[in-house]
């Protein structure tokens, strides 16, 4: 039988990945992995774990940046999708509407209260710029109101609203009419809300990168202070929702019911690129106002069948499974067995997160002795004192974590809602060890690190 033969492919040209992302696709992220030592040849992934070729098991706790909340390959997520392949379905015929998409923001709507109207896409930034339309013609204002050290992706109108030198630098001129106010700082939005010109306020009700919480009082004054002003806040739970953490969207945990509500990442299933901006019914009804302005916003792939079903499949396997509580009830056992760590390691500067969004902050060791060593990585890139960490819980205990941003001392856990009370126990044992191991200077990670810092030096003066 001829035709494309995907166990073929894999067999055959395995070990070619790197050679030919080299050549072809992103080269400096190949030499990262390399440096690192995460170029790993994985096979096959289930639930929270990845399966190398030579049978070895990692735990995930990077879950693809938020995508995996359901762990990989779900079979209520993958058997939806087989259904859909083997319906023969009528897809994209453009000039119709499909039930799909109606059932799916259905059933969004239920759990998104006061907002009645919803629009598809394919990701995370495509959510941000339909947001960014969608509240200057509501409004009839120009500006865009977003927080110092956001992130809300890298198309012109997200990376416009992302505060990061390192994504922004060199792609200019960005969106116009875009600034930004210090998190947690009511004054500073009160002032930049009283001119009356802001159509929007988007933020992340917790910031992905560093894993900041919000004050107490922030998002309800934040949601006050712009219905007084006239201004759409929008909530940007592209990463904070789908429950991970601990509710279905973030804002629940502050009783806060925004404009517009941004989901993406886990409502995939972790199978189909899909996005989806949840909207107030006065919003969306005069931006679509009347027939010949019924397509003036939209996107191809928008309403796909398999990006609805991998949606309608994900809320059904939350809600069957109670994957949401599940998130709740693990995050607070994860992060009381890191504030344990905290009080036996020095190294620990602070443990903060909701559910399964953690974030654990290295500081300056009590040691006099490695303090210089510490003031000298600090100096460099405050990214290197959480690689320290990083690198050994991978190469030794198999353990998939990221850094929570450039230049940031924070390590950010993402876990699967499926973990087990064993893989608890596996990440704590493991940052026990690191933690012990990497506050002295005969630790086995200190040359690789050491040599990182040359590195990032050696750049810094060669870009200066």
């Amino acid at each position: 039988m001829s035709g494309f033969d995907l166990r073929a492919t894999l067999a055959a040209r395995r070990g070619e990945r790197f050679a030919l992302h080299e050549q072809h696709l992103n080269g400096p992220l190949v030499r990262i992995l390399r440096t690192i030592g995460f170029d790993r040849d994985y096979a096959c992934g289930s639930g929270a774990y990845l399966f190398d070729t030579a049978g070895n098991r990692y735990l995930d706790l990077l879950s693809g940046f938020g995508v995996f909340a359901l762990g990989r390959n779900h079979p209520t997520v993958t058997s939806a999708l087989h259904q859909v392949l083997d319906a023969n379905l009528p897809n994209l015929v453009q000039l119709d509407v499909s039930v799909l998409s109606g059932v799916l923001a259905e059933r969004l709507a239920a759990l998104l209260p006061g907002l009645d109207k919803f629009f598809f896409c394919n990701s995370g930034a495509e959510a941000v710029e339909a947001a960014i339309k969608f509240a200057r013609y509501a409004t009839g204002r120009e500006r865009i109101l977003s927080c110092e050290h956001s992130f809300h992706g890298l198309t012109y109108g997200a990376l416009s609203l992302t505060d990061a030198g390192e994504f922004r630098d060199g792609f200019g001129p960005l969106l116009p009419g875009c600034s930004t106010v210090p998190f947690n700082d009511l004054p500073a939005l009160e002032r930049a809300l009283a001119r009356r010109d802001v159509a929007a306020f988007i933020v992340e009700p917790i910031q992905g990168k560093g894993v900041n919480l919000p004050d107490d009082d922030y998002l309800s004054e934040v949601a006050r202070l712009c219905r007084k002003h006239g201004t759409l806040l929008v909530a940007d739970e592209v990463q904070t929702g789908i429950g991970r953490t601990g509710r279905f969207v973030a804002i629940e945990h502050w009783g806060v019911e925004a404009d517009m509500v941004l989901l993406a990442k886990a409502l995939s299933g972790g199978q189909v690129p899909i996005g989806a901006v949840g909207v107030r019914r006065w919003v969306f009804d005069r931006v679509f106002d009347r027939m010949d302005r019924a397509v003036v916003h939209g996107s191809t792939f928008s309403k796909a069948d398999l990006a609805m079903v991998a949606g309608l499949a994900t809320l059904t396997a939350l809600e069957e499974e109670r994957l949401i509580d599940r998130a709740r009830s693990h995050g607070d056992a994860l992060m009381a067995d890191l504030e344990a760590l905290k009080a036996r390691h020095g190294v620990i500067a602070d443990v903060r997160g909701k559910g399964l969004m953690i974030g654990v902050e290295i500081g300056q060791p009590d040691s006099l002795r490695l303090k210089a060593a510490w003031r000298f990585l600090d100096q460099v890139d405050k990214g290197l004192l959480c690689q320290m960490i990083v690198i050994p819980l991978f190469a030794r205990h198999r353990i998939l974590t990221q850094v929570a941003g450039h230049h940031l001392p924070v390590i950010k856990l993402l876990p699967p809602y499926v973990i087990s009370a064993a893989d608890l126990d596996w990440t704590r044992d493991a940052f026990d060890q690191v933690l012990a191991d990497c506050q002295t200077l005969s630790g086995s990670v200190w040359p690789l690190i050491r040599s990182l810092a040359t590195g990032a030096l050696r750049d810094r003066a060669s870009a200066g």
